[in-house]
């Protein structure tokens, strides 16, 4: 199992667990924030409602499929999005997604899942949740107690590019996947240095904590977060070695907090973190092996005493390396952000260690974030994932087959079902389709003719019409189309995959024709209905006959006024015989 698998978070640094109170001591002026797409879908819930901090909640929508179902105790609860959820049984399909239209950009995703019994079975359920096509967060049971009775949020920030967001969910055994709600915000896509992560990784919150204050941000109090961050106490992960450690607050509003690309909120600088005397401050992260880390670092002098560079110094030791020694007022002077990253990578352990070390005066640390830079997963090739798409409108796919998200991705999962895919360079290729005794129906369309696929199995449906000549790619090595209602001339290239080393399965269609073993074809029928060549013989026999018609008035010399009047419809007589016996222009035909 791949390492973007074990991505549980089920542990405390991913999670933020029952909602909390706290006001901000110093109110922000009034910020424009030039992003302006957002969604808060309460999942499950059926009317559009406003919580305490004044967040509107949308109905839910954007799913593909799944029922509706509420947490066993409500009154545990305060808000009302987190109540209601919206749950997947393996009747809806093995997966199944939410697919939110939204801009090009990136987006902050926050998930609120919550169990409680809510459907009696006394069993937390096992299932992974994908964001774009790439795994992020796994669920297995049996659950925390804590975290199954009142739910946890986990959030990411990750790049959409093709106007819709995925957000699917994946059936581990019989079990029901469920989500209580989701939250979409576009942020700046500058933001977290992605100038170097670029739109290929993923961030994965493992940790983003506020040093010296209780949890605050949406949906835990009123403190304003413009990309919708919510921050938990650093008190819990904090390490033994982290002694005669005290909370101080600023006396006046730190400046330079809220800039682009970040938007790092004025509270977060508010409060901090240090020492008395010469200790450290010392921090344990549980993580991941094997993967790297974004780890964001916070500061703000608060402390009138210190007034000139020099006066408070102190490294930072991250995993036991010496990576950077911090003087705050020398960067940016008294009541001012400065906030540093640094990239964590090989990890070998499932603990992430950040260090606060003293060398003159006491180390002082208002937040710490701590993200997995998780690389997003090769996804279907667009030309092909919108022919799927496609495909599976004009197949009418019941739910029950799952065909949601990207159609290949992830690869830690199966494709659709009844789908294989490979790769193919930087994206995933349809190579198969084997969706026999399905009982799907309609007409085939034209998209499955693509040049990767190279096995067709739609035997033993209910198809009708014609076999598209499209379809009769050079690539199939095996064709199976026997036991449904298409009719028509059999296209000649499709054929011969049978006779060029192939497999072919024709029979049990009774229209079918053209072919050997197949009965012959009616004159000028093709593949589609009537050949071209039929069309043109009719459409000339049309032009020949309204020619003897205009001969035979002509020679019976009819008036101008007896073809011109006809008391019955007012057209000319000519025009008349002409409507009377369905004769098409040649025009009309070719067109």
């Amino acid at each position: 199992m791949s390492t973007r698998t074990n991505n549980k978070h089920t542990n405390k640094t991913c999670l933020l667990s029952s909602p909390s109170s706290s006001s901000l001591l110093f109110p922000s002026p009034s910020l424009s924030y030039p992003f302006n797409t957002a969604y808060h879908i309460d999942c499950g819930g059926a009317t559009n409602s406003t919580d305490k901090f004044n967040t509107t909640w949308i109905a839910d929508r954007f799913f593909t499929a799944g029922s509706n179902g509420l947490v066993s105790e409500p009154l545990r609860f305060t808000s009302l999005q987190e109540k209601t959820l919206r749950f997947f049984p393996i009747s809806a399909g093995k997966k199944n997604c939410y697919v939110v239209p939204v801009t090009a950009g990136r987006y902050f995703v926050r998930t609120f899942t919550v169990y409680d019994n809510f459907d009696g079975k006394s069993h937390s359920p096992s299932f992974d949740l994908s964001v774009e096509g790439t795994l992020v967060f796994s669920w297995r049971s049996p659950w925390p107690e804590e975290v199954a009775i009142s739910g946890a949020y986990s959030d990411l920030f990750a790049f959409v590019s093709d106007g819709d967001a995925d957000i699917c969910f994946y059936s581990i055994a019989t079990d029901s996947p469920l989500i209580a709600s989701l939250e979409l915000i576009q942020i700046d896509p500058l933001s977290y240095d992605s100038s170097s992560i670029g739109n290929n990784s993923i961030l994965v919150n493992y940790g983003r904590l506020t040093c010296g204050s209780d949890q605050w941000g949406p949906g835990f109090s009123a403190d304003a977060d413009l990309f919708g961050r919510s921050w938990q106490s650093d008190a819990e992960f904090r390490s033994q070695n982290s002694v005669s450690v005290k909370a101080v607050s600023a006396i006046k509003n730190v400046v330079n907090t809220n800039q682009s690309p970040n938007y790092f909120p004025l509270k977060l600088y508010q409060t901090a973190l240090t020492v008395t005397g010469n200790g450290a401050i010392e921090y344990e992260l549980p993580v991941d092996a094997k993967l790297d880390y974004l780890v964001l670092l916070h500061f703000a002098e608060i402390d009138v005493s210190v007034n000139r560079a020099g006066q408070r110094v102190f490294d930072v030791v991250i995993n036991e390396k010496n990576v950077s020694r911090v003087d705050i007022y020398k960067e940016v002077g008294g009541f001012a952000a400065y906030s540093w990253y640094y990239t964590a990578t090989n990890l070998s352990s499932v603990i992430l260690s950040v260090k606060l070390l003293p060398v003159v005066g006491a180390p002082i640390i208002c937040g710490l974030e701590n993200y997995a830079i998780v690389p997003t997963d090769l996804s279907t090739a667009p030309d092909q994932a919108i022919a799927m798409k496609a495909l599976k409108e004009s197949l009418r796919v019941p739910d029950r087959m799952g065909w949601n998200g990207d159609p290949c991705a992830p690869t830690s999962w199966d494709a659709w079902e009844g789908v294989t895919c490979h790769p193919n360079k930087d994206a995933l290729v349809v190579s198969q389709m084997n969706l026999s005794s399905n009982a799907l129906g309609g007409l085939l369309p034209s998209g499955l003719g693509q040049k990767s696929l190279i096995k067709l199995d739609l035997s033993n449906n209910k198809f009708t019409g014609y076999i598209p000549d499209s379809l009769a790619s050079s690539h199939l090595q095996l064709v199976i189309l026997n036991d449904n209602s298409l009719e028509g001339r059999v296209p000649e290239e499709l054929y011969s995959i049978g006779v060029h080393g192939g497999a072919i399965d024709l029979s049990g269609n009774k229209g079918l024709c053209g072919v050997p073993s197949l009965p012959k074809c009616p004159l000028f029928w093709g593949s589609n209905g009537l050949s071209i060549g039929g069309k043109i013989a009719i459409g000339v026999s049309s032009v020949v006959v309204f020619c003897i018609l205009f001969t035979f008035c002509k020679e019976k010399q009819i008036s101008s006024a007896e073809i011109t009047d006809d008391p019955r419809n007012g057209k000319p007589t000519c025009q008349r015989l002409h409507t009377k016996f369905g004769l098409t222009p040649l025009s009309v035909l070719e067109n």
